[in-house]
């Protein structure tokens, strides 16, 4: 099995204070796939629907922009949202370390104790940590109160979300926008190989093999297509 990482002094002290290199993998995931269905949702239900490929593509694009834009501002919102939770929770910390230190002195004891420290390396431990206030009150959020370590950031998260869904969102449109023969089956081909390789990148943080990821994520895109396309079908035979 190929290692990770390698595991010298110099490279351990890189990876540890390079933080989280996954942290946006949830916002580009999300806005991937959340992009490629619902722009192909548009392109399968106006085709069911029996309208003109100039409607398709027009409506494509107002939902790339403004759908993702909607989604990276949410995005944007919910992890500012997170960032402030943050900011509350340590100015709480900071004032029982100022009013209530022996109590949190104790806090910090116990923690440690269940991390496996007693003895006299618990009691050392506990000086230590309690010596630098940042590193006190962090140790505190992530075992107290089950925050992650690494600070939220909305701007990139907001941006991890609208770059994947301008990126996977553009291809069920593009057979259009080219004016592509055969421009549905084209479209349908490469919207479901995007879920696929979404999927198997996805792998990479995951215990899953590639292709079982790839056609997973495959999978639930072709059931939300399959939707989409019915429900376009119903309205053309509405209007027949």
């Amino acid at each position: 099995m190929q290692q990770e990482h390698g595991h010298s002094r110099t490279e351990i002290a890189q990876r540890l204070s390079s933080g989280n290199q996954a942290a946006y993998l949830k916002d580009m995931i999300y806005g991937g796939i959340d992009g490629a269905v619902t722009t192909f949702a548009i392109v399968a239900g106006v085709e069911g629907a029996g309208l003109s490929h100039g409607v398709i593509v027009t409506l494509g694009i107002a939902n790339i922009l403004a759908d993702g834009f909607s989604m990276a501002a949410s995005n944007y919102s919910g992890t500012k949202a997170e960032l402030d939770d943050r900011k509350r929770i340590i100015r709480i910390e900071e004032q029982h370390l100022e009013d209530h230190k022996d109590g949190e002195l104790e806090e910090l004891r116990q923690i440690l104790a269940l991390r496996g420290l007693s003895g006299e390396v618990l009691t050392q431990a506990t000086d230590l940590i309690s010596q630098d206030k940042a590193k006190w009150i962090d140790l505190m959020l992530t075992d107290e109160y089950g925050l992650s370590k690494d600070q939220p950031h909305p701007i990139r998260a907001a941006l991890a979300t609208f770059g994947a869904f301008l990126m996977a969102g553009s291809v069920p449109l593009i057979p259009y926008v080219i004016e592509m023969k055969n421009a549905l089956q084209i479209s349908v081909f490469a919207t479901l190989l995007t879920f696929f390789l979404i999927g198997a990148c996805k792998s990479r943080w995951s215990l899953s093999r590639w292709w079982w990821s790839g056609l997973e994520t495959f999978a639930i895109g072709a059931l939300a297509a399959l939707i989409a396309f019915g429900v376009g079908g119903l309205f053309h035979l509405a209007g027949d």
